[in-house]
């Protein structure tokens, strides 16, 4: 921690923490940022022909994290979980804005949240342009900006009947992770190790979201529960569903688990920050080869069916495609509710 007498001014903080230079924005974020930190407004110089996406999110302590999180791990999370979004429309990032309240200037606080923050910026080449800092409950607002070709973002709203559904990665591990640190499971402290990363350092599937561009039919990431986020594709695109439960990727630590928290917890545990998807079935080649090539797998978890009723629907199915009791599924079917107590 280094030593400073004079307690920290808002500007002094952003100079300190946040203002950055041109040598860290990363590989070719320089080309599109015109103006950065430093007067009213920042000035994005978007690639030609591309449309900007842009998507905030704020996260409050005691609501999306524990009051006494590590703060070097909160500033990875609070981009990761914006980068997340662009990646899920296929969008390049351009670069962030941050408005933060604090309840004080805390030194060693802050040099552990920016560390964080300014790394995962530099890892995908989108840079700090601009935000604001108050006092106030520990609240963290990020806008990030990305880029795609016109016409190219994976919408919410193009799924067809008949479409395949994927998911990357796997599910369920950032919920177990939090069933451990609330003392719900007792979870070894080796396996709790190997799998912390999942719910406190997320990875943003931003190449994967570029490769399916001209693929995927229909996309979202999953942040609140992946059955409950799929309805959303579900009603943009005035389909139904089927899912197939045992298809949902697990770790083999969540495995571990008894197969009721299994499936609880891969099907609507949330931060998750994988990207769930729909294309045509004859993409299934196309798609594989782009999880080899990444190196992460893509698993193939059901399909969209045409549409009965209002409402749309979600037909969870066992192994031999036999359709589950309303039962077995309606505690499956749930995504969390951030007006919810």
């Amino acid at each position: 921690m280094s030593s400073h007498s004079k307690p920290l001014g808002e500007f002094d903080l952003i100079e300190r923490f946040f203002k950055t230079g041109a040598d860290s924005l990363g590989a070719n974020a320089d080309q599109s940022i015109a103006l950065g930190i430093g007067d009213d407004c920042a000035l994005l110089r978007p690639p030609e022909n591309a449309e900007v996406a842009i998507t905030s999110d704020m996260l409050i302590a005691g609501r999306h994290f524990f009051p006494d999180a590590n703060p070097e791990l909160l500033g990875h999370k609070a981009l990761a979980v914006n980068l997340s979004d662009l990646a899920a429309m296929g969008a390049r990032p351009l670069g962030f804005t941050l408005a933060i309240a604090l309840p004080k200037a805390d030194s060693h606080w802050l040099e552990g949240f920016s560390r964080g923050l300014l790394a995962i910026a530099k890892e995908y080449s989108c840079p700090l342009i601009g935000g604001d800092t108050t006092a106030g409950p520990l609240t963290i607002s990020i806008t990030a900006f990305g880029a795609t070709p016109s016409g190219k973002a994976i919408r919410r709203s193009g799924a067809k009947p008949g479409d395949d559904i994927w998911i990357s990665g796997a599910v369920g591990d950032a919920r177990l992770v939090l069933a451990a640190l609330r003392h719900e499971i007792n979870l070894p402290a080796d396996d709790l190790q190997e799998i912390e990363h999942r719910m406190h350092q997320p990875t943003p599937r931003i190449e994967l979201g570029i490769q399916l561009r001209n693929i995927a039919s229909a996309a979202l990431d999953v942040s609140d529960g992946l059955l409950g986020d799929l309805r959303h594709i579900l009603k943009q695109s005035h389909v139904d569903a089927e899912i197939i439960l045992d298809k949902l990727p697990k770790s083999s630590i969540l495995k571990k688990q008894e197969s009721s928290i299994q499936n609880l917890f891969a099907a609507c545990g949330g931060d998750d920050y994988e990207i769930c998807f729909t294309a045509p079935s004859s993409q299934r080649d196309i798609i594989q080869t782009i999880s080899h090539s990444l190196n992460l797998p893509l698993t193939l978890i059901g399909k969209t069916l045409p549409k009965k009723d209002v409402e749309e629907e979600i037909y969870l199915l066992d192994t031999f495609g036999i359709l589950l009791s309303d039962a077995e599924t309606a505690p499956l079917l749930n995504s969390f509710d951030h007006f919810a107590i």
